[in-house]
C-alpha cells in the first residue's frame, strides 16, 4: 500500500506515440491514489503530448544519448524519490531508472530476451511483469496496472487543446497528416494528392498539418506541391483541430493516435507494423482486438486500411530491413481503398 500523498514516477523512454499509449496507466494509478503526485521521464521532444494532462505533476526530460556524467547526474538526483517507480519498457535502462528512483518499484520483463538480464530483473524488481507478444501496448500498460492491484482505466488521455490560430477550416473539414517520422511508413505523394482530391469531391475543406520541424515542412511540400497549404501546429492546436474535424486520414504516427484518443473518425493506413501491437486506441476502447492483417477493419471511431499482401504484417523496418526503407504494401495502396474507408468514416 503506498501513502495518501504517494510520489510516483512512470518511467516512458520512447516515441512520442508510445507516451501518449502510457497515459492510461497514468490514469489508472491517479485514480487509484487521487493524491498521488505522478511525474513521468521521458526523452526531450516527447513532453509535448502529455501538455496539460490532469493527472500528471511534472513532466522530467532527459536526451536520448545522455553522457555518462549527465546519466549519473539525473539518477543522483532521482534516487529514491519515490514511493513507487514503474517502468513501461523491457529495456536495461528504463528498468534502472525505475529501481534507482523508486522505494518500490516494477516493470516489464522480456521473457525472450537474454537470460541473465531476464533473471536480474525479476530478482531486483519489486514487481516484474512479463511483456506478452501480439498484444495491444495499451493492453500491456494496463496488465501493469492489474499487476499493481490497481483499476484499469483504458482511456487515452489527449493533451488539453488550444484553439489553432489562422486556420480556415470552413463548416465540414478534413484533416491529413502525411509526415511519418520514418520512410518505410510513407505512403506515395501521388496517393496523399488523390486522396484530398476525393475528400474535395466529398464537400470538405482539407486541412494539411505537419509538426513545428523543417524537415518535415520540407517533406509535406514535396507531397502536396503547392496545392494545399501546410498548417504546422504542435499538440494542443492538433487536438482542438481534430475534435471539430469530420474525418481524419494519416499513416501509423503519434498524430493518428491522437485523432482516435479525440473521438474523431479516424482513418489510419498501416504498412509492416502490426495492428494487433500498434493500432490506434478507439476513443472508447478496445473491445475487440484488431487483426494483424486485413483490407477494411473497423473498431469504434477507428478505421485501419491495409494492402494485406502475404508477408503482411511483417513488423520490420520496410523491404529493405532500415528505416530508410520503402514498403511495398504502401506504395501499392490504391487511394480508391482509402477512400472507401473515409466514406466508411463520414457515414
Amino acid at each position: 500500500m503506498l501513502p495518501p500523498r504517494a510520489r510516483i514516477l512512470v518511467v516512458s523512454l520512447r516515441r512520442i506515440g508510445d507516451v501518449l499509449l502510457t497515459t492510461p496507466l497514468i490514469r489508472s494509478l491517479k485514480r487509484a491514489w487521487p493524491g498521488a503526485s505522478i511525474d513521468v521521464l521521458v526523452f526531450e521532444g516527447t513532453a509535448g503530448i502529455l501538455a496539460g494532462n490532469p493527472d500528471i505533476a511534472n513532466v522530467i526530460s532527459m536526451p536520448q544519448r545522455p553522457g555518462l556524467k549527465a546519466t549519473i547526474e539525473l539518477l543522483a538526483r532521482l534516487r529514491k524519490r519515490y514511493d513507487l517507480a514503474v517502468s513501461t519498457q523491457t529495456g536495461d535502462r528504463p528498468t534502472l531508472f525505475a529501481m534507482i528512483a523508486g522505494r518500490n518499484h516494477a516493470g516489464l520483463t522480456d521473457p525472450s530476451g537474454p537470460r541473465l538480464g531476464s533473471l536480474l530483473k525479476r530478482l531486483f524488481l519489486g514487481r516484474g511483469i512479463p511483456a506478452a507478444k501480439n498484444i495491444h501496448r495499451v493492453e500491456q500498460m494496463l496488465r501493469l496496472a492489474d499487476a499493481l492491484g490497481v483499476a484499469r482505466a483504458a482511456e487515452l488521455v489527449c493533451p488539453a487543446g488550444a484553439e489553432p490560430k489562422g486556420i480556415a477550416t470552413g463548416a465540414a473539414y478534413a484533416v491529413i497528416h502525411a509526415a511519418p517520422m520514418f520512410r518505410y511508413k510513407e505512403w506515395t505523394h501521388e496517393g496523399w494528392r488523390a486522396l484530398a482530391a476525393g475528400l474535395a469531391r466529398r464537400g470538405l475543406v482539407v486541412v494539411a498539418i505537419g509538426g513545428p520541424g523543417e524537415a518535415e515542412r520540407n517533406f509535406l511540400e514535396q507531397v502536396w506541391r503547392g496545392s494545399l497549404t501546410i498548417q504546422q501546429v504542435k499538440w494542443p492546436q492538433t487536438v482542438a483541430l481534430l475534435k471539430r474535424a469530420r474525418v481524419y486520414v494519416g499513416v501509423d504516427t503519434a498524430a493518428t493516435h491522437l485523432a482516435a484518443a479525440t473521438g474523431c473518425p479516424t482513418v489510419a493506413l498501416f504498412g509492416p507494423m502490426d495492428p494487433r501491437v500498434w493500432g490506434p486506441w478507439p476513443a472508447g476502447g478496445l473491445a475487440q482486438p484488431w487483426a494483424a492483417s486485413g483490407t477494411i477493419q473497423n473498431r469504434g471511431n477507428v478505421w485501419i486500411v491495409q494492402n494485406p499482401l502475404p508477408c503482411l504484417p511483417c513488423a520490420l523496418e520496410g523491404c529493405e530491413r532500415r528505416i530508410d526503407s520503402h514498403s511495398t504494401c504502401l506504395d501499392e495502396l490504391a487511394p480508391e481503398r482509402v477512400l472507401a474507408a473515409v466514406d466508411r468514416a463520414l457515414a
